[in-house]
Protein backbone atom coordinates (compact mmCIF):
# COMPACT_ATOMS: atom_id res chain seq x y z
CA UNK A 1 0.00 0.00 0.00
CA UNK A 2 1.45 3.33 -1.08
CA UNK A 3 0.73 6.38 1.03
CA UNK A 4 1.80 8.98 -1.53
CA UNK A 5 -0.56 10.09 -4.29
CA UNK A 6 0.43 9.19 -7.82
CA UNK A 7 1.05 11.98 -10.32
CA UNK A 8 -2.36 11.28 -11.85
CA UNK A 9 -4.09 11.44 -8.46
CA UNK A 10 -2.35 14.69 -7.59
CA UNK A 11 -3.47 16.09 -10.95
CA UNK A 12 -7.08 15.07 -10.20
CA UNK A 13 -6.93 16.82 -6.83
CA UNK A 14 -5.31 19.94 -8.29
CA UNK A 15 -7.84 20.17 -11.12
CA UNK A 16 -10.81 19.89 -8.73
CA UNK A 17 -9.25 22.36 -6.30
CA UNK A 18 -8.51 24.93 -9.02
CA UNK A 19 -12.04 24.65 -10.41
CA UNK A 20 -13.55 25.10 -6.97
CA UNK A 21 -11.45 28.13 -6.12
CA UNK A 22 -12.36 29.85 -9.40
CA UNK A 23 -15.96 28.82 -10.00
CA UNK A 24 -17.42 27.98 -6.58
CA UNK A 25 -15.62 29.70 -3.69
CA UNK A 26 -16.25 33.31 -4.83
CA UNK A 27 -20.02 32.64 -5.05
CA UNK A 28 -20.60 30.23 -2.14
CA UNK A 29 -22.05 32.88 0.20
CA UNK A 30 -24.31 34.25 -2.52
CA UNK A 31 -25.66 30.80 -3.37
CA UNK A 32 -26.24 30.12 0.31
CA UNK A 33 -28.23 33.36 0.63
CA UNK A 34 -30.26 32.47 -2.48
CA UNK A 35 -30.84 28.93 -1.27
CA UNK A 36 -29.89 27.36 -4.58
CA UNK A 37 -26.93 26.37 -6.75
CA UNK A 38 -27.10 27.68 -10.35
CA UNK A 39 -28.01 24.84 -12.69
CA UNK A 40 -25.39 26.14 -15.13
CA UNK A 41 -22.60 25.09 -12.77
CA UNK A 42 -23.23 21.38 -13.22
CA UNK A 43 -22.38 21.03 -16.94
CA UNK A 44 -19.12 22.87 -16.21
CA UNK A 45 -18.31 20.35 -13.49
CA UNK A 46 -19.37 17.51 -15.78
CA UNK A 47 -16.97 18.75 -18.45
CA UNK A 48 -14.17 17.73 -16.07
CA UNK A 49 -15.57 14.19 -15.93
CA UNK A 50 -17.13 14.70 -12.51
CA UNK A 51 -20.71 13.82 -13.53
CA UNK A 52 -19.89 10.11 -13.47
CA UNK A 53 -16.73 9.76 -11.42
CA UNK A 54 -16.96 6.01 -10.93
CA UNK A 55 -19.25 5.14 -13.82
CA UNK A 56 -17.36 2.67 -16.01
CA UNK A 57 -15.51 4.04 -19.01
CA UNK A 58 -17.38 1.69 -21.38
CA UNK A 59 -20.56 3.60 -20.52
CA UNK A 60 -18.97 7.04 -20.87
CA UNK A 61 -17.92 7.61 -17.26
CA UNK A 62 -14.55 8.53 -15.81
CA UNK A 63 -13.98 5.08 -14.29
CA UNK A 64 -12.16 6.44 -11.26
CA UNK A 65 -11.53 4.46 -8.11
CA UNK A 66 -13.26 5.35 -4.86
CA UNK A 67 -9.93 6.64 -3.58
CA UNK A 68 -9.62 8.92 -6.60
CA UNK A 69 -13.17 10.18 -6.01
CA UNK A 70 -12.42 11.15 -2.41
CA UNK A 71 -9.73 13.47 -3.76
CA UNK A 72 -12.32 15.26 -5.88
CA UNK A 73 -14.72 15.74 -2.99
CA UNK A 74 -12.02 16.85 -0.57
CA UNK A 75 -10.70 19.39 -3.09
CA UNK A 76 -14.14 20.78 -4.00
CA UNK A 77 -15.13 21.01 -0.33
CA UNK A 78 -12.29 23.43 0.22
CA UNK A 79 -14.45 25.87 -1.75
CA UNK A 80 -17.90 24.77 -0.50
CA UNK A 81 -18.83 21.51 1.22
CA UNK A 82 -22.50 22.00 0.35
CA UNK A 83 -21.83 22.01 -3.40
CA UNK A 84 -19.40 19.10 -3.17
CA UNK A 85 -21.82 16.99 -1.14
CA UNK A 86 -24.62 17.58 -3.65
CA UNK A 87 -22.30 16.35 -6.40
CA UNK A 88 -21.69 13.23 -4.33
CA UNK A 89 -25.43 12.50 -4.27
CA UNK A 90 -25.68 12.86 -8.05
CA UNK A 91 -22.71 10.53 -8.51
CA UNK A 92 -24.26 7.89 -6.26
CA UNK A 93 -27.34 7.95 -8.49
CA UNK A 94 -25.26 7.76 -11.67
CA UNK A 95 -23.39 4.75 -10.32
CA UNK A 96 -26.65 2.98 -9.43
CA UNK A 97 -27.90 3.54 -12.99
CA UNK A 98 -24.61 2.26 -14.38
CA UNK A 99 -24.61 -0.87 -12.22
CA UNK A 100 -28.25 -1.90 -12.01
CA UNK A 101 -30.37 -0.31 -14.78
CA UNK A 102 -31.53 -2.26 -17.79
CA UNK A 103 -29.79 -1.42 -21.05
CA UNK A 104 -32.85 0.56 -22.16
CA UNK A 105 -33.09 2.53 -18.90
CA UNK A 106 -29.33 3.16 -18.84
CA UNK A 107 -29.40 4.45 -22.41
CA UNK A 108 -32.30 6.73 -21.51
CA UNK A 109 -30.83 8.38 -18.40
CA UNK A 110 -27.10 7.83 -18.08
CA UNK A 111 -25.80 10.04 -20.94
CA UNK A 112 -27.57 13.14 -19.59
CA UNK A 113 -26.54 12.23 -16.04
CA UNK A 114 -22.89 12.21 -17.14
CA UNK A 115 -23.20 15.64 -18.75
CA UNK A 116 -25.34 16.75 -15.78
CA UNK A 117 -27.99 18.10 -18.10
CA UNK A 118 -30.11 15.84 -15.90
CA UNK A 119 -29.36 16.34 -12.21
CA UNK A 120 -30.34 13.45 -9.95
CA UNK A 121 -31.47 13.25 -6.34
CA UNK A 122 -31.87 10.19 -4.13
CA UNK A 123 -35.01 9.44 -2.10
CA UNK A 124 -34.70 6.87 0.68
CA UNK A 125 -35.38 8.60 4.03
CA UNK A 126 -38.97 9.12 5.18
CA UNK A 127 -40.52 11.11 8.04
CA UNK A 128 -40.90 7.91 10.05
CA UNK A 129 -37.84 5.95 8.89
CA UNK A 130 -34.39 7.50 9.09
CA UNK A 131 -31.79 5.18 10.57
CA UNK A 132 -34.30 2.30 10.20
CA UNK A 133 -34.50 2.82 6.45
CA UNK A 134 -35.85 -0.68 5.77
CA UNK A 135 -39.08 0.34 7.54
CA UNK A 136 -40.01 2.75 4.74
CA UNK A 137 -43.72 3.01 3.91
CA UNK A 138 -43.75 4.47 0.39
CA UNK A 139 -45.47 1.93 -1.86
CA UNK A 140 -45.26 1.13 -5.55
CA UNK A 141 -48.43 -0.58 -6.76
CA UNK A 142 -48.46 -2.35 -10.10
CA UNK A 143 -50.82 -0.94 -12.72
CA UNK A 144 -51.59 -2.00 -16.24
CA UNK A 145 -48.99 0.44 -17.58
CA UNK A 146 -46.33 0.25 -14.87
CA UNK A 147 -46.34 1.43 -11.27
CA UNK A 148 -48.08 4.04 -9.14
CA UNK A 149 -45.95 5.42 -6.28
CA UNK A 150 -47.50 6.78 -3.10
CA UNK A 151 -45.70 8.09 -0.01
CA UNK A 152 -43.49 10.86 1.33
CA UNK A 153 -39.71 11.19 1.36
CA UNK A 154 -38.00 13.55 3.81
CA UNK A 155 -34.79 15.62 3.90
CA UNK A 156 -34.26 15.24 0.16
CA UNK A 157 -31.37 17.31 -1.15
CA UNK A 158 -32.49 18.69 -4.48
CA UNK A 159 -36.19 18.18 -3.80
CA UNK A 160 -38.01 20.41 -6.28
CA UNK A 161 -34.67 21.33 -7.88
CA UNK A 162 -33.37 18.15 -9.49
CA UNK A 163 -34.52 16.84 -12.85
CA UNK A 164 -34.99 13.21 -11.83
CA UNK A 165 -35.12 11.10 -8.68
CA UNK A 166 -34.23 7.56 -7.67
CA UNK A 167 -36.97 6.54 -5.25
CA UNK A 168 -36.99 3.55 -2.92
CA UNK A 169 -40.50 2.15 -2.54
CA UNK A 170 -42.10 -1.00 -1.20
CA UNK A 171 -43.32 -3.57 -3.73
CA UNK A 172 -43.46 -6.51 -1.36
CA UNK A 173 -43.65 -7.49 2.29
CA UNK A 174 -42.25 -5.53 5.23
CA UNK A 175 -38.47 -5.48 5.64
CA UNK A 176 -35.54 -4.88 3.28
CA UNK A 177 -36.45 -7.61 0.77
CA UNK A 178 -39.70 -5.86 -0.09
CA UNK A 179 -38.04 -2.65 -1.32
CA UNK A 180 -37.47 -1.77 -4.98
CA UNK A 181 -35.84 1.20 -6.73
CA UNK A 182 -37.52 3.39 -9.33
CA UNK A 183 -36.68 6.31 -11.60
CA UNK A 184 -39.11 9.22 -11.67
CA UNK A 185 -38.76 12.46 -13.61
CA UNK A 186 -39.63 15.95 -12.45
CA UNK A 187 -43.01 16.94 -13.86
CA UNK A 188 -44.54 13.48 -13.41
CA UNK A 189 -48.23 13.76 -12.50
CA UNK A 190 -48.61 12.95 -8.80
CA UNK A 191 -45.09 14.13 -7.90
CA UNK A 192 -44.96 17.27 -5.75
CA UNK A 193 -42.75 18.87 -3.13
CA UNK A 194 -43.04 20.32 0.35
CA UNK A 195 -41.82 23.72 1.44
CA UNK A 196 -38.16 24.64 1.46
CA UNK A 197 -36.53 23.44 4.68
CA UNK A 198 -34.83 26.15 6.75
CA UNK A 199 -31.58 24.38 7.65
CA UNK A 200 -28.53 25.10 9.80
CA UNK A 201 -26.06 24.34 7.02
CA UNK A 202 -25.99 23.09 3.42
CA UNK A 203 -28.23 26.09 2.74
CA UNK A 204 -27.26 26.36 -0.93
CA UNK A 205 -28.83 22.93 -1.47
CA UNK A 206 -32.63 23.19 -1.73
CA UNK A 207 -34.05 20.55 0.63
CA UNK A 208 -37.72 19.58 0.57
CA UNK A 209 -40.02 16.65 1.16
CA UNK A 210 -40.77 14.67 -1.99
CA UNK A 211 -44.46 13.76 -2.10
CA UNK A 212 -45.85 10.98 -4.24
CA UNK A 213 -49.60 10.67 -4.73
CA UNK A 214 -50.19 7.85 -7.17
CA UNK A 215 -47.30 9.09 -9.32
CA UNK A 216 -47.45 6.96 -12.45
CA UNK A 217 -44.26 5.68 -14.07
CA UNK A 218 -43.74 3.10 -16.84
CA UNK A 219 -42.74 -0.43 -15.95
CA UNK A 220 -39.34 0.18 -17.55
CA UNK A 221 -38.50 2.73 -14.86
CA UNK A 222 -37.95 -0.05 -12.34
CA UNK A 223 -34.23 0.12 -11.55
CA UNK A 224 -32.84 -3.40 -11.60
CA UNK A 225 -35.02 -6.14 -10.10
CA UNK A 226 -38.03 -5.97 -7.83
CA UNK A 227 -37.08 -6.54 -4.20
CA UNK A 228 -33.43 -5.58 -4.72
CA UNK A 229 -33.72 -1.85 -4.05
CA UNK A 230 -32.53 -1.95 -0.47
CA UNK A 231 -29.51 -4.02 -1.51
CA UNK A 232 -28.68 -1.42 -4.16
CA UNK A 233 -29.06 1.36 -1.58
CA UNK A 234 -26.71 -0.32 0.89
CA UNK A 235 -24.10 -0.92 -1.82
CA UNK A 236 -24.03 2.80 -2.51
CA UNK A 237 -23.63 3.77 1.13
CA UNK A 238 -20.03 2.64 1.64
CA UNK A 239 -18.86 4.98 -1.10
CA UNK A 240 -21.19 7.74 0.06
CA UNK A 241 -19.67 7.54 3.53
CA UNK A 242 -16.20 7.94 2.09
CA UNK A 243 -17.34 10.96 0.09
CA UNK A 244 -18.91 12.72 3.06
CA UNK A 245 -15.81 12.02 5.13
CA UNK A 246 -13.75 13.62 2.36
CA UNK A 247 -16.08 16.64 2.38
CA UNK A 248 -15.48 17.07 6.12
CA UNK A 249 -11.73 16.90 5.68
CA UNK A 250 -11.77 19.38 2.80
CA UNK A 251 -13.95 21.86 4.64
CA UNK A 252 -11.86 21.61 7.80
CA UNK A 253 -8.66 22.01 5.79
CA UNK A 254 -10.01 25.21 4.27
CA UNK A 255 -10.85 26.47 7.76
CA UNK A 256 -7.36 25.62 9.02
CA UNK A 257 -5.69 27.30 6.03
CA UNK A 258 -7.75 30.46 6.64
CA UNK A 259 -6.91 30.36 10.34
CA UNK A 260 -3.18 30.11 9.67
CA UNK A 261 -3.36 33.16 7.40
CA UNK A 262 -5.44 35.09 9.93
CA UNK A 263 -3.12 34.28 12.83
CA UNK A 264 -0.07 35.40 10.86
CA UNK A 265 -1.68 38.83 10.33
CA UNK A 266 -3.59 39.38 13.55
CA UNK A 267 -1.49 40.89 16.35
CA UNK A 268 -2.06 40.93 20.10
CA UNK A 269 0.27 41.90 22.94
CA UNK A 270 2.92 43.03 20.48
CA UNK A 271 3.20 39.94 18.27
CA UNK A 272 1.20 37.93 15.74
CA UNK A 273 -1.07 35.24 17.13
CA UNK A 274 0.91 32.45 15.50
CA UNK A 275 3.90 33.26 17.71
CA UNK A 276 2.14 32.26 20.94
CA UNK A 277 3.20 28.75 21.90
CA UNK A 278 -0.18 27.84 23.40
CA UNK A 279 -1.88 28.69 20.10
CA UNK A 280 0.83 26.90 18.12
CA UNK A 281 0.01 23.75 20.07
CA UNK A 282 -3.65 24.09 19.11
CA UNK A 283 -2.67 24.45 15.46
CA UNK A 284 -0.46 21.36 15.74
CA UNK A 285 -3.27 19.33 17.28
CA UNK A 286 -5.58 20.24 14.41
CA UNK A 287 -2.97 19.34 11.80
CA UNK A 288 -2.36 15.98 13.49
CA UNK A 289 -6.07 15.20 13.64
CA UNK A 290 -6.65 16.12 10.01
CA UNK A 291 -3.69 14.13 8.73
CA UNK A 292 -4.76 11.08 10.74
CA UNK A 293 -8.33 11.35 9.44
CA UNK A 294 -7.11 11.74 5.84
CA UNK A 295 -4.88 8.65 6.11
CA UNK A 296 -7.72 6.66 7.70
CA UNK A 297 -10.10 7.73 4.92
CA UNK A 298 -7.70 6.72 2.16
CA UNK A 299 -7.10 3.35 3.79
CA UNK A 300 -10.86 2.74 3.89
CA UNK A 301 -11.19 3.81 0.24
CA UNK A 302 -8.35 1.45 -0.70
CA UNK A 303 -10.15 -1.40 1.06
CA UNK A 304 -13.38 -0.66 -0.80
CA UNK A 305 -11.52 -0.49 -4.13
CA UNK A 306 -9.76 -3.80 -3.50
CA UNK A 307 -12.87 -5.60 -2.25
CA UNK A 308 -11.47 -6.24 1.22
CA UNK A 309 -13.88 -8.25 3.41
CA UNK A 310 -13.77 -5.59 6.13
CA UNK A 311 -14.32 -2.66 3.75
CA UNK A 312 -17.78 -1.81 5.13
CA UNK A 313 -16.40 -1.68 8.68
CA UNK A 314 -13.56 0.60 7.63
CA UNK A 315 -15.86 2.89 5.64
CA UNK A 316 -18.04 3.25 8.74
CA UNK A 317 -15.04 3.91 10.99
CA UNK A 318 -13.53 6.45 8.62
CA UNK A 319 -16.86 8.24 8.20
CA UNK A 320 -17.41 8.46 11.95
CA UNK A 321 -13.87 9.60 12.68
CA UNK A 322 -13.40 12.07 9.81
CA UNK A 323 -16.75 13.81 10.24
CA UNK A 324 -16.17 14.33 13.95
CA UNK A 325 -12.61 15.54 13.37
CA UNK A 326 -13.81 17.90 10.64
CA UNK A 327 -16.39 19.52 12.89
CA UNK A 328 -13.97 19.71 15.82
CA UNK A 329 -11.27 21.38 13.72
CA UNK A 330 -13.71 23.86 12.15
CA UNK A 331 -15.03 24.80 15.59
CA UNK A 332 -11.51 25.36 16.91
CA UNK A 333 -10.71 27.50 13.87
CA UNK A 334 -13.72 29.66 14.65
CA UNK A 335 -12.49 30.02 18.23
CA UNK A 336 -9.03 31.09 17.09
CA UNK A 337 -10.61 33.80 14.95
CA UNK A 338 -12.26 35.21 18.06
CA UNK A 339 -15.23 37.45 17.34
CA UNK A 340 -14.32 37.63 13.66
CA UNK A 341 -14.93 33.89 13.33
CA UNK A 342 -18.57 34.53 14.16
CA UNK A 343 -18.95 36.89 11.21
CA UNK A 344 -20.03 35.62 7.81
CA UNK A 345 -17.36 37.69 6.05
CA UNK A 346 -14.60 35.38 7.28
CA UNK A 347 -16.26 32.18 6.03
CA UNK A 348 -15.50 30.05 9.09
CA UNK A 349 -19.00 30.04 10.57
CA UNK A 350 -20.38 28.70 7.27
CA UNK A 351 -17.92 25.80 7.36
CA UNK A 352 -18.92 25.00 10.95
CA UNK A 353 -22.59 24.95 9.92
CA UNK A 354 -22.05 22.97 6.72
CA UNK A 355 -19.94 20.24 8.30
CA UNK A 356 -22.23 19.55 11.26
CA UNK A 357 -24.78 17.55 9.26
CA UNK A 358 -22.08 15.12 8.08
CA UNK A 359 -22.35 13.31 11.42
CA UNK A 360 -26.03 12.65 10.68
CA UNK A 361 -26.37 11.75 7.01
CA UNK A 362 -25.14 8.68 5.09
CA UNK A 363 -25.98 6.83 8.30
CA UNK A 364 -25.66 8.63 11.63
CA UNK A 365 -22.42 8.23 13.53
CA UNK A 366 -24.35 6.14 16.05
CA UNK A 367 -25.16 3.73 13.21
CA UNK A 368 -21.46 3.74 12.26
CA UNK A 369 -20.63 2.62 15.80
CA UNK A 370 -23.26 -0.10 15.55
CA UNK A 371 -21.78 -1.43 12.28
CA UNK A 372 -18.32 -1.56 13.80
CA UNK A 373 -19.45 -3.13 17.07
CA UNK A 374 -21.49 -5.84 15.34
CA UNK A 375 -18.51 -6.86 13.24
CA UNK A 376 -16.34 -6.93 16.35
CA UNK A 377 -18.66 -9.22 18.34
CA UNK A 378 -19.74 -11.29 15.36
CA UNK A 379 -23.44 -10.35 15.19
Amino acid sequence: MHFALTEEQQAIFDMAHAFGQEHIAPFARQWEAEGSIPKGLWPEIAALGFGGLYVCEDHGGSGLSRLDATLVFEALSMSCASVAAFLSIHNMCAKMIDDFASDELRDKYLPSALTMETVFSYCLTEPGSGSDAAALKTRAEKTGAGYALTGTKAFISGGGYSDAYIVMARTGAEGPKGVSAFMIEDGTVGLSFGGLEDKMGWRSQPTRQVQLDGAAIPEGNLLGEEGKGFTYAMKGLDGGRLNIAACSIGGAQAALDATLAYMAERKAFGQSLDQFQALQFRLADMEIELQAARTFLRQAAWKLDTGAPDATKFCAMAKKHATEVGSRVADQCLQLHGGYGYLADYGIEKIVRDLRVHQILEGTNEIMRMIVARQMVGK
